[in-house]
């Protein structure tokens, strides 16, 4: 979902962003249950939701998490002329493998995420059909190793406290989940969820062949296992957080654990995670505006001494967030 002007038209109350506290924590909650931890009536909860989600508000995505079926993960960086970036952004947006494409720095950058099936689809966009772009300045890849903060993990989400958050959080996934083979159903399923992340179990049923019976079992199995998780696509302008940037930090090794997990923990991080590359740490913040982000980079990032570089790029548009089905192929299947 990208980011639309309507969107910071829309007057947000205190119910309203209890209401999204909630979806963060577990975007497919009945709500019922979400109605019995706010204090308000089923009717209430789903009427502003759907209110919220006309508006362009928000958006429950149901996404996959292909590193646990062999896929690789990548930060992209893509210089280009400015001219130009709307138009490969939003072609990058398009493809079903990319998620959280932005444009940055006035445009003249574009930044997402790649989930890749085989070093063949990751070099057939990275070095072949990017490059062949003329406006392409230069195009980068750094994989990513691990993460140590998801987006709906964002503080500024926070309205709830912490009973409530108790209340409303999923069951944890055992702690060693049974591998699962995904078939064609299930794949059918999954595309319904990347679309709409709250589709009725009747809608993912007439969508995938299956009985309604056998979609609530399976889409039980699929959460348990850490394949499926339901993310909250959300414009941080919306709760008056108006700036956005991407970092990229280089740590040294035998900090660079420490570190992640220190930004991880500061409020204005909503992504953090250890890459390859000539910097090792990526991450996305949030701030209100330019002036909290100055002080969170010269106070909250500038006092962790063992970060010896820092490069940052201010968000100018966000085109597409979450709400991505990679091209699943069942023989990567595990």
């Amino acid at each position: 979902m990208g980011d639309h002007d309507e969107m910071e038209t829309v007057t947000l109350d205190d119910l309203d962003r209890r209401l999204i506290h909630a979806l963060a924590i577990d975007g497919r909650a009945p709500f019922r249950r979400v109605a019995e931890v706010l204090g308000v009536s089923e009717n209430t909860v789903a009427r502003r939701y759907r209110r919220m989600r006309a508006a362009g508000v928000l958006h429950v995505v149901g996404a996959v998490d292909a590193s646990l079926l062999g896929y690789d993960s990548w930060t992209v960086r893509v210089r280009c002329s400015p001219e130009a970036a709307g138009a490969i952004a939003a072609a990058l947006a398009r493809r079903p493998d990319t998620f959280w494409v932005q444009l940055l720095s006035g445009g003249t950058e574009i930044s997402c995420y790649l989930q890749s099936a085989t070093p063949g689809d990751r070099d057939a966009l990275l070095l072949d059909r990017l490059p062949r772009t003329n406006r392409v300045h230069s195009v980068t890849a750094q994989s990513i190793l691990d993460g140590f903060l998801l987006p709906t993990g964002w503080a500024g989400l926070a309205a709830l406290d912490d009973d409530q958050v108790a209340r409303l959080r999923p069951s944890p996934a055992p702690t060693e989940a049974t591998p699962v083979t995904l078939t064609e159903d299930d794949l059918a399923m999954l595309a319904l969820l990347a679309r709409d992340g709250r589709a009725s179990h009747a809608e993912l049923a007439a969508g995938s062949g299956r009985s309604e019976s056998t979609v609530r079992r399976r889409l039980n199995l699929l959460r348990q296992a850490g394949v499926l998780s339901y993310d909250l696509n959300i414009a941080p302008a919306t709760l008056g957080y108006r700036t956005e940037a991407r970092l990229w930090l280089s740590v040294r090794p035998s900090a660079l654990d420490q570190v992640a997990h220190a930004l991880a923990g500061h409020p204005e991080v909503a992504f953090v995670a250890a890459t390859t590359g000539p910097t090792n740490l990526v991450a996305f913040v949030v701030c209100r505006d330019g002036r909290d982000l100055y002080r969170y980079l010269s106070e909250r990032v500038g006092a962790l001494d063992a970060v010896t570089t820092l490069e940052s790029a201010p968000v100018t548009r966000t085109v597409k967030r979450m709400g991505v089905l990679p091209p699943l192929s069942l023989d990567r299947n595990r």
